[in-house]
């Protein structure tokens, strides 16, 4: 969900602070003093920071300004004391997300801390797309030789010249983006930008300011006029992914666009026009989400004039090899090893595996196995104990006893959790398990972060 810092040096307040927001699912640093916070500001690039006004070794106020130096995107909300209004409102002019008084406003630091979550996450999804500017996808590189997958590039070609509306269909983790990429890219739009949005990382208030921009005042921390992400695409492409997650009466917005290429900005009065070519892409089945007046069927019909449904990894397992071949390299300046060999078993093993995450799985579970593995050669016990275990079933071999099963996962998760230098989300996204899971089983297998 992302990563909050706080800094402030009352320990009882902070460690609360710290246990409140991480029953949220946010990975949470700590921080007693304007030195260590700015430390912790450069090693973790936290996405929030509540940090207190008064600190033993500066002013918290003063200490924004600082910190949106060193990271623009970071959102951070102060922490006053009674009687230290002024200051978060000065901490607001410095750049500073917003501010809550102590002991009084508990109740609005989740709500609050979500919100600057979510504005911090859209603007650096926008500076990667802003580095991305430039890069070209061209359909041969797009991986995989199977018949299905050769079938769906020849129509994401053939739609490619067109300027007509692309829905994309598939299982998470299919390569949707991709493809889109790879859609504009081959378009006469190629020179206008190419831009993404996550409808299901929002909420409804947030993406409708995102895609469609604001006025300034519009609502609260609206101190400036915001252009859209419709605009930013003008004259190019609008990526739409998981669109079956956007509420209903947001999609009548995205329905005139469509319709007129015009909208109304959040507190403005006169209509934007745009010339944007949208593809869209879900994980749902619209047609069940129509009958349960999820979605609109006539905007349904307008994103629909193209569709392409992408086949999920278990339906052409032919890819697999030439996946893990291209990930091994991929990932060996990374991790800094050298693989010389892979076993026809560990392949054999992945080609059994359901693959509900698809290709983005395949490439967490490859990269685990490059921090697991000791030698050159990859092999089925690199693998996670729960592909390791059922290819032991496969072959008649003996299966693990829940013991060695817990000791393999205990390992597994201490090497995992080392060459990530402690950071959980990013070690619960290589196991691919939930945040909350790694924290209970860091629990449950005594796992001494401090020490690792």
């Amino acid at each position: 969900m992302g990563k909050v810092l706080i800094i402030d040096d009352e320990n009882q307040l902070r460690k609360l602070l710290s246990r409140i927001i991480g029953l949220e699912g946010y990975e949470v640093l700590q921080a007693d003093s304007c030195k260590s916070g700015m430390k912790q500001l450069v090693g973790a690039d936290p996405e929030v920071v509540l940090c207190d006004v008064c600190l033993p070794d500066g002013n918290g106020v003063d200490l924004v300004m600082e910190m949106k130096k060193i990271n623009p995107l970071v959102e951070i909300i102060m922490l006053t004391a009674h009687g230290n209004i002024p200051d978060g409102v000065q901490a607001i002019k410095n750049g500073a997300f917003d501010y809550i008084t102590k002991g009084d406003d508990n109740n609005k630091i989740i709500p609050l801390l979500s919100m600057a979550m979510e504005k911090a996450k859209a603007a650096r999804k926008v500076r990667r797309l802003e580095e991305n500017t430039g890069k070209r996808y061209s359909f041969d590189s797009i991986l995989g030789k199977s018949r299905s997958l050769k079938e769906v590039v020849e129509l994401a070609k053939k739609v490619s010249g067109t300027d007509v509306p692309v829905l994309l269909t598939g299982e998470t983790g299919t390569g949707k983006e991709v493809f889109a990429q790879a859609i504009h890219d081959n378009s006469s739009r190629r020179q206008k930008s190419f831009v993404a949005i996550n409808c299901s990382s929002f909420t409804k208030e947030l993406l409708e300011s995102e895609m469609f921009g604001h006025k300034a005042g519009a609502f609260t921390g609206a101190v400036k006029d915001k252009k859209g992400l419709f605009e930013e695409a003008d004259k190019g492409t609008i990526f739409l992914d998981e669109i079956g997650e956007m509420a209903f009466d947001l999609q009548a917005k995205l329905l005139r666009i469509l319709e007129t290429g015009e909208f109304i900005k959040l507190g403005d009065t006169k209509l934007t026009k745009v010339n944007v070519r949208v593809i869209a892409a879900t994980n749902r089945d619209l047609q069940k989400e129509i009958a349960e007046e999820h979605f609109r069927e006539d905007l349904f019909y307008r994103l629909s004039v193209f569709q392409i449904h992408l086949p999920p990894l278990r339906e052409r397992v032919e890819d697999i090899a030439g996946y893990v071949n291209v990930f091994v390299k991929g990932f060996e300046k990374k991790v800094g090893k050298q693989i010389q060999s892979i076993e026809p078993a560990y392949i054999e093993a992945l080609k059994r595996h359901p693959w509900k995450g698809n290709v983005r799985e395949l490439r967490n579970v490859v990269e685990r196995s490059m921090i697991i593995v000791e030698g050159n050669c990859l092999t089925v016990n690199d693998l996670p104990v729960e592909i390791q275990n059922a290819q032991a079933i496969q072959t008649g071999e003996p299966t693990f006893s829940d013991f060695e099963l817990a000791n393999m996962e205990r390992k597994h998760i201490i090497k995992v959790l080392q060459y990530t230098a402690g950071n959980k989300t990013e070690a619960a996204r290589l196991m691919h398990i939930g945040l909350t899971t790694l924290y209970r089983k860091i629990e449950e297998y005594d796992i001494n972060i401090e020490n690792l």
